[in-house]
């Protein structure tokens, strides 16, 4: 007789990449515990009276860390608790490796992880397409028909997030992720202005691309809500992107999946057809 698997728990489940995973499983036939601070199971990194039930009985997770400071300190405490408490596989949503200063410790998010006693996968995505249409300011921007960003000639390889949620349900599931760090990109580099132009010739719309200045851009955001700690975290993000530091393409779908990863026409082209940029 068939052992019938564990449930996994989905950290962030009703967020961009977490409801797509918790989609996935379902999918699947796996038992899913989304669990959020106003999820169906509740969970709050600032609480630790809510880790141990969502952990209770799940055979592997989804990590979303919960990006305060000290967030290295919470997920290792939650990653050694899972791994105790019998969770086989943990799968941790990361990014690029970011390095702010030499003296500074590298991703430690993905240490803590990874020296928590389970088997671990690091996702590492570039930018999300779906930041251009998905509950962010910069669907306001393309809903208004101008896309102001400080990235001047810059490119990015934006990922699709429905192959984030192919890669971690894989990894979630499937043997032979174990130990690896998949770089998720697209399959092309677009520069921000190459992007205005793919979403207007979907949507029938004049929508274009202002490279403002770090300055300019503060301004601009400021005037619009953002919080200046965000406003300054995007003009570090920007920056990247305008000198190139992430402009290449990566090969974890392909290895994860073995397809290649989804072209952001393709998204566009489907996004379009919702209608969600019309305002």
């Amino acid at each position: 007789m068939m052992t019938k698997p564990k449930p996994i728990l989905v950290l962030g489940g009703t967020g961009k990449t977490g409801r797509r995973v918790v989609s996935r499983l379902q999918q699947r036939g796996y038992e899913v515990r989304s669990a959020s601070r106003k999820g169906p199971a509740r969970f709050d990194w600032n609480d630790e009276n809510t880790w141990e039930p969502v952990l209770d009985g799940v055979g592997a997770a989804y990590l979303v860390d919960s990006q305060f400071s000290d967030a290295a300190t919470s997920l290792s405490s939650f990653s050694k608790l899972a791994a105790t408490g019998g969770v086989e596989r943990l799968v941790l949503l990361s990014h690029r490796d970011w390095v702010v200063s030499a003296d500074e410790e590298k991703l430690p998010c993905e240490r803590a992880v990874r020296e928590s006693g389970a088997e671990w996968t690091l996702l590492k995505p570039a930018w999300f397409a779906q930041n251009f249409s998905e509950e962010s300011f910069f669907r306001g921007q393309v809903a208004d028909g101008e896309v102001v960003w400080p990235t001047g000639d810059g490119v990015e390889p934006f990922v699709d997030v429905e192959d984030i949620a192919d890669v971690a349900a894989a990894a979630l599931t499937e043997d032979g992720h174990g130990g690896q760090a998949y770089e998720l990109s697209g399959p092309r580099l677009l520069s921000l202005g190459a992007v205005a132009d793919e979403i207007a010739r979907a949507t029938g719309r004049d929508i274009t691309y202002r490279a403002a200045s770090p300055t300019d851009f503060a301004a601009y955001a400021t005037e619009r809500g953002l919080p200046e700690d965000f406003v300054a975290m995007l003009n570090m993000l920007f920056g990247w992107i305008s000198e190139g530091r992430f402009a290449q393409l990566a090969d974890g779908v392909q290895r994860a999946l073995g397809r290649e990863p989804r072209d952001f026409t393709d998204y566009v082209r489907t996004t379009a057809a919702t209608g969600v940029w019309h305002g």
